[in-house]
C-alpha cells in the first residue's frame, strides 16, 4: 500500500537558543515542558576563540563582549508547544533586568540572550519582551537586558555538562525567577474524546499555523467525505484519552483508531486514492468487500447483500466508503441477473474505463469520490433500450431518503 512522502508535511519542529544564566539548570526546566522534543546546553553568540567550558570562563573573558553566552538549545514540536508559551517561560524563569548576571554568577557568559531561528520566533520575542517590560515595572523593576538577535552558530557544551542535574544530584543552579509572571489566559474548553473511545475513528492532525498541505488534503481528498466511520480534525494537545503512538509533529498525520487506540497512522499529505485504499484497509479489512473495492472482483450472483438490497425502501445507494450517493432507487430495477441493475447513476457520481479482461470488452464503473470499482455498464440491457448498470451490492451502502 502507497505512503504519503514526507516532503508532503509541514514539520511542525523547531528550534530556538535560550540564554538566562547557568545553563544546566534551564536545561532540564525545558525537557520537563510538554513539547519540548530536546534540551542541550552550549555555547553561543561569541567569536574570536575556540567555544569550551574553560575558555569562557577565564578571568579575561569575564566582561569580555565576544564571550560566549551559557545557553540551551531547545527543539520543540511547535503542535504542542508555542513558541509564545516557551518564550514567556523563558522570562519567568530568570531576572532578564540583570546585566551580564544572574544573582552571584557574574560575567559576559550569563547574559539574557534570545537567539532566534525564524521570523515568527523573532516577533513573538520582540513583542514578549515588551509586554513583560511592562509587567515588571509595575513591579520596580528596571529594564530588561535580553538581546534578541538571530542565531549564527551553536556550539554543543561538553558531555560532562548535559543533563547536569541529574548527574549531580546534589548540585545545583539557584531560581533568580522574579516572579513576575505573564497574565494567566484563559483555558480553552477541553476537547472531548469520549466519542472516540467506541468504534472506528479517523483523526487528522492539523496544524494551529497555516500548513499547505492541510489544506491541500481538506480541499482535495476529504472536502466531500460523507462516509460512515467519522472523521475528526485534532491539534497535537487535544488528544487527551486517546493511546497515540505516531508523532505529532508533522502534518498532516492521519490517524486510524479504534475503540481509542491508534491502529495505523501516516505522516503527510495523502491523495484521494491513497487515503481511500488506508480506509478500505481499515473498514473491510481481509474481505469479498475489499477484493471487489480494489481488486476489481466480482460478487456471486444473488449474494446476501443483494438479496438486502434489492427490494429496500425508497432512497440512495452510497459508495461504502465515502458515502457519496452513486445510485437512487427509482432508477433501480430487477434484470434477472441477481446483481443490483440500474438504468442511471446519480450525476457525475462514476467514471469510465475500459476493460479487456477475461477475454471480453466491456465498460468498467468505479466511484468518482473514491475510485473504488462498483461494476460494468451494458449499452441497452436496460428497460425500453436503456442502459444496464450491473453493480456489486457489497460495496454500497444505502440510506433511505428522508
Amino acid at each position: 500500500m502507497p505512503k504519503p512522502q514526507m516532503d508532503n508535511a509541514s514539520v511542525n519542529v523547531e528550534t530556538i537558543v535560550l540564554g538566562s544564566g547557568c545553563f544546566w539548570g534551564p536545561e532540564k526546566r525545558y525537557e520537563a515542558m510538554v513539547g519540548v522534543i530536546d534540551a542541550e546546553s552550549g555555547y553561543a553568540d561569541g567569536k574570536g576563540f575556540k567555544a569550551t567550558y574553560k575558555n569562557i570562563i577565564s578571568s579575561q573573558r569575564r566582561f569580555d563582549d565576544n564571550n560566549y553566552a551559557e545557553v540551551v538549545k531547545v527543539t520543540y514540536n511547535a503542535n504542542l508547544l508555542s513558541t509564545e508559551r516557551l518564550i514567556k517561560a523563558y522570562f519567568e524563569s530568570h531576572d532578564p533586568t540583570q546585566k551580564n548576571r544572574q544573582g552571584n554568577d557574574v560575567g559576559t557568559q550569563y547574559r539574557s540572550v534570545i537567539l532566534y531561528s525564524n521570523d515568527e520566533q523573532k516577533e513573538t520575542a520582540f513583542r514578549l519582551k515588551s509586554e513583560y517590560q511592562l509587567l515588571l515595572q509595575k513591579k520596580g523593576y528596571s529594564d530588561i537586558q535580553t538581546k534578541i538577535k538571530p542565531l549564527k552558530k551553536f556550539y554543543p557544551a561538553e558531555e560532562y555538562h548535559q543533563n547536569y542535574l541529574a548527574k549531580n544530584p546534589n548540585g545545583y543552579c539557584p531560581d533568580h525567577s522574579t516572579g513576575v509572571t505573564f497574565n494567566k489566559t484563559v483555558d480553552k474548553p477541553t476537547i472531548d474524546n469520549q466519542a472516540l473511545l467506541k468504534g472506528k475513528h479517523i483523526v487528522v492532525l492539523d496544524s494551529r499555523s497555516y500548513c499547505p498541505y492541510c489544506e491541500k488534503f481538506k480541499k482535495n481528498v476529504v472536502n466531500d467525505y460523507e462516509g460512515s466511520i467519522p472523521l475528526h480534525y485534532r491539534y497535537a494537545d487535544q488528544l487527551k484519552g486517546l493511546e497515540i503512538m505516531s508523532a505529532t509533529w508533522a502534518t498532516p498525520t492521519i490517524i486510524l483508531i479504534e475503540n481509542g487506540k491508534e491502529v495505523t497512522g501516516f505522516q503527510g499529505y495523502m491523495d484521494r486514492e491513497t487515503f481511500y485504499k488506508v480506509l478500505g484497509a481499515f473498514k473491510l479489512g481481509d474481505s469479498e468487500a475489499y477484493d471487489i473495492a480494489f481488486q476489481k472482483g466480482t460478487e456471486r450472483p444473488f449474494c446476501k447483500q443483494y438479496d438486502i438490497f434489492k427490494n429496500t425502501p425508497d432512497g440512495m445507494f452510497v459508495d461504502k466508503l465515502s458515502g457519496a450517493p452513486l445510485f437512487d432507487t427509482r432508477d433501480r430495477f430487477n434484470s434477472g441477473t441477481g446483481w443490483l441493475s440500474f438504468k442511471y447513476p446519480v450525476k457525475d457520481s462514476v467514471t469510465y474505463h475500459r476493460d479487456l479482461s477475461h477475454g471480453m470488452v466491456r465498460t468498467e464503473i468505479r466511484s468518482k469520490s473514491s475510485g473504488i470499482h462498483l461494476g460494468h455498464v451494458f449499452k441497452n440491457e436496460g428497460p425500453n433500450g436503456t442502459d444496464r448498470y450491473c453493480i456489486n451490492a457489497t460495496v454500497l451502502d444505502f440510506k433511505a431518503r428522508g
